[in-house]
């Protein structure tokens, strides 16, 4: 069990020790000493050192929550430069409150990356703060040396760490939970339910859901303005598909989380939603371009602008055999039809698992690319198609359309094509639909896509870029909007 309160062996034992301690020595005796002045002047200033050092430990150990993983995965200050957050014109919205949960509800989890997924470590993966390893040596023949330097292979589930990060060093962070607009739960739901999800490790039904009931029970325990608000005003980043929390019955798929007490008016940011949730709000996979200045993502949209695209359209993808009547299946079927207008990139296994040299040139080469739904309705490679300046394709509207409203344009034929799946597999030619684009058209819709990239990415630095806003500023902003709206509803609906 977590050590959620201190026992009362624990302060007994402080008691005693601190009677064991010596008498404080009084420099003023050493200073007047008849004999050996110079030796109890010496003495006194050791005796000084020694305390200030003593108080410097102290005030070290109530530092509020840190982050240290291995010296390789998050170690950001977790102190804002002050106390209260920054004035008005910087924090329009208000400011935000982050809880100082055990380390068992996170830095642990991420620090026992060789155990967190069944066949292989994570360690790669959750490495950078949450970025992955650097893809620079094998993207330096694909993109120019500026360019290359900023991409990572990052893995689709590390949002938790990614937002995390960021959010220790926010410019509208309090210390002072009594002034904050949103308080911010850092809990690492995903990383803790993704140990027990695969039939090779799959946990039990408690496995599964302690970690999150353990989170509640410490909030409740913890936090009087949850329990006041019933949790309006609290948001949290769920680095996971939101059906990896939605388990309804003992024998189904992830945990229930979402489903627990206490989580019923949680904010929660997810990578993909339940379109028909108020508090689920879909943000950006990540992908591998993480911008560390206004100017690198200037320069990145520059050079996908410039991009010469020689392929009409492209799929990175594999079928799956085992579903009968694999609409994935259907799509690799018109590509390789294509007579030369279509790229395939065959990602079976986990070839693209966090990306590819070869998946990277191949959006960046075609006008359009094909979108289907993944595992679930959404998939990364949405956000990996787009970085590049492709325009997707899409044939499910729960892909794209009711997941990422506040990043995505409000008109869906501004940037993307529509082709419902039963078209397709009626017989409807993909390439002719899309040979049907006009160059005009086809141009306006890649400058939509390549003007929104900013609010598809998540910058490097802990602070942020300069001037633009990234996906993590659009989701953070959108946040306390949404707080500060709930406050006036007196915390509930009407």
């Amino acid at each position: 069990m977590l050590p959620l309160s201190s026992s009362p062996d624990h302060h007994h034992h402080h008691h005693h020790a601190l009677k064991k301690q010596p008498k404080q020595l009084a420099c003023s005796d050493h200073l007047h000493h008849p004999h050996h002045p110079a030796v109890s002047s010496i003495s006194c200033l050791i005796v000084s050192v020694l305390l200030l050092q003593s108080l410097l430990l102290l005030f070290y150990h109530h530092l509020p929550f840190s982050l240290s993983h291995h010296g390789h995965h998050l170690s950001p200050s977790s102190s804002p430069s002050n106390t209260t957050a920054a004035a008005d014109d910087q924090c329009p919205f208000g400011s935000i409150f982050i809880y100082d949960l055990p380390s068992a509800f996170n830095v642990d989890l991420a620090n026992d990356c060789h155990n967190l997924n069944p066949w292989n470590s994570r360690c790669h993966s959750l490495s950078n703060h949450g970025f992955g390893p650097s893809a620079n040596a094998a993207l330096s023949g694909t993109l120019p040396a500026e360019l290359s330097r900023l991409w990572y292979w990052t893995d689709q589930f590390s949002s938790e760490l990614i937002f995390h990060r960021r959010i220790l060093r926010h410019r509208c962070r309090t210390l002072d939970a009594a002034s904050a607009t949103a308080f911010y739960i850092p809990f690492y739901a995903g990383l803790a339910v993704g140990r027990y999800l695969w039939a090779d490790h799959q946990g039990s039904v408690a496995d599964r859901d302690r970690d999150c009931d353990q989170m509640l029970r410490w909030i409740r325990g913890h936090s009087d303005q949850f329990n006041r608000s019933r949790g309006w005003d609290h948001f949290m980043t769920m680095g996971r598909i939101t059906w990896d929390f939605r388990r309804s019955k003992e024998n189904e798929w992830g945990s229930r989380c979402i489903y627990s007490h206490g989580m019923e008016n949680v904010t929660r940011l997810l990578i993909e939603r339940n379109p028909w949730d108020y508090f689920d709000i879909g943000v950006p996979y990540p992908t591998g371009f993480h911008p560390e200045r206004d100017a690198d993502v200037i320069r990145w949209q520059d050079f996908v602008r410039s991009r010469k695209r020689k392929t009409l359209f492209c799929f990175a993808g594999a079928s799956r055999g085992v579903i009968k009547n694999d609409f994935r299946g259907t799509l690799l079927s018109q590509c390789r039809d294509g007579l030369g207008a279509c790229r395939v990139v065959d990602c079976a296994g986990n070839r693209c698992a966090n990306g590819t040299s070869e998946v990277l040139e191949t959006f960046l080469d075609s006008r359009f690319c094909l979108q289907p739904r993944g595992d679930s309705f959404t998939r990364r490679s949405i956000f990996d198609c787009m970085v590049a300046g492709a325009i997707p394709v899409f044939f499910w509207r729960r892909t794209a359309y009711l997941q990422y409203e506040w990043f995505l344009p409000g008109e869906p034929e501004s940037y993307s094509v529509f082709i419902h799946r039963d078209r397709v597999k009626n017989g409807t030619s993909i390439k002719e639909v899309l040979e049907g684009y006009s160059d005009e058209k086809v141009k306006a819709m890649r400058e939509k896509v390549i003007e929104h990239i900013p609010r598809l990415v998540y910058a490097n630095p802990d602070m942020g870029l300069d001037g633009i806003r990234d996906a993590f500023n659009i989701a953070i902003d959108g946040v306390l909007k949404r707080m500060i709206k709930h406050k006036e509803m007196g915390y509930r609906f009407d």
